[in-house]
C-alpha cells in the first residue's frame, strides 16, 4: 500500500535509512503491539550501531506506545464480540467506546471501524484501552519536535497532497489490490484513502464525492491527532514554513545530541 498511505518514496529518503516499511500485510491485522515489537527491536539495533533513531508518524498512540513505553497486555481477539460489533456502523461502535473509555474516545480515528472494535475488545477485557500512565521499560532521552501549521494551510496541503496521489494512480493502485485478493469490506475498514477509493470503484459513490469526503475526512484525523499530541507539554512545536523556527528546532537538536 504505496499512494493511498503516502508512503515515502526512495527519492525522498534521501539516502537516510527507513525502517518498518512493508513490514505487514494488507490482508492482517497489524496492532500496536505488532508495531511496538518491531520498533523496540529496530530502535536496539541503531543504537547498537551509533547512530540515532527517529520516529516519524504520525499515529499518536503507535508513537507513545514506544517513546512512553506504554505496556501493552496481549488481549486476544474476541470473535463473538467482533460477530455483533460488525454489525454496527461507526456512529454506534463510538458511542459503545465513549461508554466504555472516554478517554480513548477522545482521540481515536472515530471513523475507522478496525480501530473501534479493537478498541472496545481491549476496554470491554481490561477496563479502559491502555495509556501512556501504563508504563514499562521508555526509552530515556527523547526530544520530540511537532510541524504546526495555520488550519487553513494544513486544510489547503491535504487537498493539494490528495490530488496529487489520484494522479500518480491511487485509484488503480486500490483497484489492483482488490485483484490481489484484497476484499471491499476489508480495504473499507482500512479506512480513509482505502474506503473512500473502493466505495469510488463500486460505484457506490462519485469520483468527486470521494475527493470531498477525504478532505473532510482527513482534515477531522488532523484534529484528532492535533489534540492528542497536544497534550504532551514537552513537545516543541514549530512553525517549519519559517527560518528562525526552524533554527529554533536546530539547536534544541544540538543541545540534545551532546547531552
Amino acid at each position: 500500500m504505496n499512494l493511498g498511505t503516502g508512503k515515502i518514496t526512495k527519492k525522498e529518503m534521501k539516502k537516510v535509512p527507513h525502517h518498518l516499511l512493508d513490514v505487514a500485510s494488507p490482508k492482517k491485522t497489524f496492532s500496536v503491539s505488532n508495531f511496538k515489537k518491531l520498533a523496540d527491536k529496530k530502535i536496539k539495533q541503531i543504537l547498537k550501531r551509533g547512530a540515532v533513531p527517529i520516529i516519524c508518524g504520525g499515529t499518536g498512540f503507535y508513537i507513545d506506545a514506544v517513546v512512553d513505553g506504554i505496556v501493552l497486555p496481549e488481549v486476544p481477539p474476541n470473535k463473538k464480540l467482533r460477530v455483533i460489533l460488525s454489525k454496527k456502523n461507526t456512529d454506534e461502535l463510538y458511542l459503545q467506546l465513549k461508554k466504555l473509555d472516554p478517554i480513548r474516545a477522545e482521540t481515536i480515528d472515530r471513523k475507522n471501524p478496525v480501530r473501534l472494535i479493537r478498541a472496545i475488545e481491549i476496554a470491554q477485557a481490561l477496563g479502559s484501552v491502555p495509556t501512556p500512565s501504563h508504563r514499562q521499560g521508555l526509552w530515556l532521552g527523547v526530544l520530540k519536535i511537532g510541524l504546526a501549521l495555520p488550519d487553513e494551510v494544513l486544510k489547503e496541503k491535504i487537498k493539494v497532497r490528495l490530488l496529487a496521489r489520484i494522479k500518480k494512480g491511487m485509484i488503480k493502485e486500490i483497484e489492483n489490490l482488490h485483484k490481489e485478493g484484497i476484499s471491499w469490506k476489508r480495504m473499507e475498514a482500512l479506512g480513509l484513502e482505502y474506503k473512500y477509493g473502493a466505495l469510488c470503484l463500486q460505484n457506490k459513490i462519485t469520483k468527486q464525492e470521494m475527493i470531498e469526503k477525504l478532505v473532510t475526512e482527513t482534515w477531522q484525523y488532523a484534529k484528532r491527532q492535533k489534540t492528542w499530541f497536544k497534550r504532551d507539554k514537552n513537545t516543541l512545536w514549530i512553525d517549519p514554513r519559517h527560518l528562525h523556527e526552524k533554527a529554533k528546532a536546530i539547536r534544541k537538536i544540538d543541545q540534545f545530541l551532546k547531552q
